[in-house]
């Protein structure tokens, strides 16, 4: 047998089986062993998970944000322009923030509801209940445009290129894979899966690093890298795609990522999705009845640290080898005719057999353990914010099975998007985009609500209406002109180039300027929030002392490591 075949050879496919069934198995087990524990417990246990080890936590966050996306898109942008996308990659110093200054906040309202909360939950009680409903209603959008679709795209791109499998069969065997574990594992099954998968698919991804380094260095990582960097640094006519900043208007990439405006809106998005996404924050809210403050706030911090740490990789695991990819290609050792088939084909060439079953195994893991993760929070918004105040009343084993059937509705959707949303940008730019024009509203409701206690409850409730308006109709606008790539004419559309042709990064951010000045303007004509809503965002001596309580010198210590490995990033690309 050739141990480096450039194909799935039999002993692939034997790995991969048996370790499927392994991974089966193992799920399985932890979901009956978790059902008999949770005997006579409510819905929250199914749609929100216990109080897991801080590790777990972090392994979970990690393979939250993990998803096809990154295996085809990440690595494909790699290939195509170099670490100019790292900035929304790079942001384990904002997963810091989750856990040191919002997980407070989300755990005193916790307090003061007797219940675990969504993010919906907390803008009823801060703001409005319509205000509530309105994120409910953007979150599952987002959802729809952004993570069904998106994955379900790249899922069949991946398994197309690695496998062979027709585009359709990779997508939908994908969704439905991913619908029946997420119905039947519940959280405690998506826990289980991303401690399963993180471990091998970190290893498998550095091991396509390292190899494919030694490949193109001719059995050396450094001469590799070196090559690599070389060739890189002579791409996008001569400016290279080496570093993360484009100053000069010359740069063709300057047109898309304008000077230090790309950092400004990578945070915006960072910002929304890392501090107030629901699939991201569900992960740190689990926790056992009767539990601490303290206890509760040190564990959840302690995991957004660890997946700080795992937060740096994707760069490496992914960005990096897909660059590697690029130079391989050009010196004619791989063939690669488009840059999203990247990462499958490195997996494919440079890794040996049986290693290569073994790898896939965790990206499988990798796509499921994501898209379910999705499919979960999508069900734990419908059924605790929708249905439930509907359909009070009723049995715990009905609400749950309600968010079961939410979960196959958003596929449908999902799929129903996925023909259009082929038809626009380039993958990871269409991802960023859409989140550009949804998360200036999410940032400046989350922020100015939790920190100006004068903000009212109404100018919540319309800023996040204005603001969900305003970002669909530039989306609208983006259909209609290639996100303003195209020529049209006319008075209109000459009169509004400052809405449709501006740059989508420059766009949000004025964007978000725009709303924090309505959202004061709005609160000086508007009732002010009541005792009970500036209470819940007011922290007591007592709870400022389990603050307090829930960090010492490992935490301290593990967040600087963090951020500086952030910083020794940015300084290498600069």
């Amino acid at each position: 047998m050739n141990w480096n075949s450039t194909e799935f050879v039999w002993l692939d496919w034997a790995v991969l089986a048996i370790g499927v069934i392994g991974v089966i198995w193992a799920v399985w087990h932890a979901i009956v062993k978790d059902r008999k524990a949770q005997k006579g417990e409510d819905s929250s246990a199914y749609l929100f998970g216990k109080g897991e080890p801080w590790y777990v936590i972090g392994m979970a966050i990690f393979a939250a944000n993990i998803g096809s996306e990154h295996l085809v898109g990440l690595a494909g942008t790699g290939a195509k322009s170099g670490v100019g996308m790292a900035h929304w990659e790079m942001q384990g110093w904002m997963i810091l923030i989750l856990g040191w200054l919002f997980v407070p906040f989300y755990q005193l309202l916790i307090n003061k509801m007797g219940k675990i909360i969504t993010m919906p939950d907390f803008l009823k009680f801060r703001y409005t209940q319509r205000t509530g409903s309105w994120l409910s209603i953007i979150t599952l959008v987002a959802y729809i445009l952004t993570k069904v679709s998106v994955t379900a795209l790249t899922g069949g791109i991946f398994f197309e290129y690695l496998w062979g499998l027709n585009f359709w069969a990779g997508a939908i065997g994908l969704i439905v894979l991913t619908t029946i574990f997420t119905v039947f594992g519940g959280m405690k099954g998506v826990m289980t899966l991303s401690t399963i998968q993180t471990p091998i698919l970190v290893i498998g991804s550095f091991l396509v690093l390292f190899l494919g380094l030694s490949t193109l260095g001719g059995g050396s990582i450094s001469a590799g890298w070196t090559d690599m960097m070389d060739y890189c640094s002579k791409l996008n006519n001569g400016y290279g795609t080496t570093h993360m900043f484009h100053w000069e208007q010359g740069d063709s990439m300057y047109q898309e990522y304008p000077g230090f405006v790309v950092f400004i809106g990578a945070t915006i998005i960072g910002f929304w999705y890392w501090c107030t996404d629901q699939h991201i924050v569900q992960r740190v809210l689990g926790q056992v009845p009767g539990e601490s403050n303290a206890e509760v706030m040190k564990r959840a911090r302690r995991g957004t640290i660890a997946a700080g740490f795992f937060k740096v990789l994707p760069c490496f695991m992914f960005l990096i080898p897909g660059m590697i990819a690029a130079a391989l290609a050009q010196k004619g050792a791989i063939q690669m005719n488009e840059t999203d088939a990247a990462f499958a084909i490195m997996v494919k060439t440079v890794l040996p057999a049986g290693i290569k079953g073994i790898v896939t195994i965790g990206f499988i893991c990798a796509l499921v353990a994501s898209l379910a993760a999705f499919f979960n929070s999508c069900a734990t918004l419908f059924t605790e914010d929708f249905y439930k105040p509907l359909k009070k009343g009723m049995s715990e084993a009905h609400y749950v099975f309600v968010g079961r059937v939410a979960t196959v509705v958003v596929v449908v959707l999902g799929f129903a998007w996925l023909p259009i949303m082929m038809k626009m940008d380039t993958l990871y730019n269409y991802l960023q985009g859409i989140q550009s024009l949804l998360a200036p509203a999410m940032v400046a409701v989350f922020a100015m609500g939790i920190f100006f206690k004068k903000i009212t409850p109404k100018a919540g409730e319309y800023t996040m209406i204005v603001g969900f308006l305003i970002g669909m109709l530039r989306l609208v606008t983006n259909v209609i002109t290639d996100t303003g790539k195209s020529t049209m004419d006319g008075a209109f559309w000459n009169a509004t180039t400052w809405f449709w042709q501006t740059n989508w990064l420059v766009f949000e951010c004025w964007l978000l300027v725009f709303l924090i000045i309505f959202m004061v303007v709005v609160s000086c004509f508007t009732p002010a929030p009541s005792k009970e809503q500036v209470e819940a965002i007011t922290f007591t001596s007592d709870f400022k002392k389990s603050i307090r309580e829930s960090w010492g010198a490992f935490d301290i210590i593990g967040s600087l490591l963090v951020i500086g490995l952030c910083a020794a990033f940015y300084w290498y690309f600069w």
